[in-house]
């Protein structure tokens, strides 16, 4: 079952939120993303990469990187510099869907050290690495996007029940990297737009092993995320959303 949007009557593409991200209706024209839309994917051997590179494909030009193809390991700073540094021109959108799940620790017992330094190195490091080098990728004058796949149980503030330490700790820093980024990259790059997206429960490999209700296809939650993305502005840039475009709590 896809997710329950109030749909308007029309055969626009639209959904509607109360939030304060919303605070009138907002309906979003797959049609207003120009033709010449040009998107950097990274991570796009990936179930949600690779939706996002075929969605984003009928609005523009996108290129791709990911490991399995390019070679590309977002862990290895050498590696991320000598990908970015063979591109040229800029980008409307730089996308790192890369992430790491591992086994989720249901008390501190279950807790390693190696497990900790998995997850930070893909899920914070990674990211962190390819926004550095992704800056100037990122045209000054007009309206750009940066984009990193969060997750929901990164949130501080929603955590109840405890247990996935190094999951969660790594996707808490990567908010903080990013948040702390988005402030700097605004003084260079004023319509820029830094975003973290929780993209909900996705039928992917990555959560083949973890049982979930109401999982949504991996085409489904591009859509959902490119949908959010359109309707952000720079006063929003570091902000933490899921694929409603509802905030998160930090």
């Amino acid at each position: 079952m896809g997710r329950d949007y109030r749909r308007n009557p029309t055969k626009e593409k639209c959904f509607f939120s109360t939030t304060p991200v919303y605070p009138t209706p907002v309906c979003i024209l797959w049609a207003v993303m120009p033709s010449e839309m040009r998107s950097l994917v990274i991570g796009a051997s990936g179930g949600i990469g690779a939706a996002l590179a075929r969605e984003l494909a009928q609005h523009g030009e996108v290129v791709t990187l990911s490991r399995s193809v390019d070679g590309v390991d977002v862990t290895e700073e050498d590696s991320v510099a000598a990908a970015l540094d063979r591109l040229d021109g800029s980008f409307d959108l730089v996308f790192v869907a890369t992430g790491a799940l591992g086994t989720p620790e249901k008390s501190l017992r279950a807790l390693s050290s190696d497990e900790l330094a998995a997850q930070f190195a893909v899920n914070t490091i990674g990211p962190a690495l390819v926004l550095k080098h992704a800056v100037r990728l990122l045209p000054r004058g007009r309206r750009s996007v940066f984009a990193a796949l969060s997750a929901r149980v990164g949130s501080i503030g929603d955590n109840r029940l405890g247990g996935w330490y190094a999951y969660r700790a790594s996707k808490a820093a990567l908010n903080q990297m990013l948040h702390g980024a988005s402030v700097e990259i605004a003084r260079t790059h004023p319509e820029a737009i830094v975003a973290l997206l929780h993209p909900g429960t996705v039928a992917t490999s990555f959560t083949q092993d973890y049982p979930a209700n109401n999982k949504v296809t991996p085409s489904e939650a591009a859509r959902d995320l490119i949908r959010v993305l359109e309707s952000l502005s720079p006063s929003q840039s570091g902000g933490f959303f899921d694929y409603a475009g509802n905030p998160i709590p930090w």
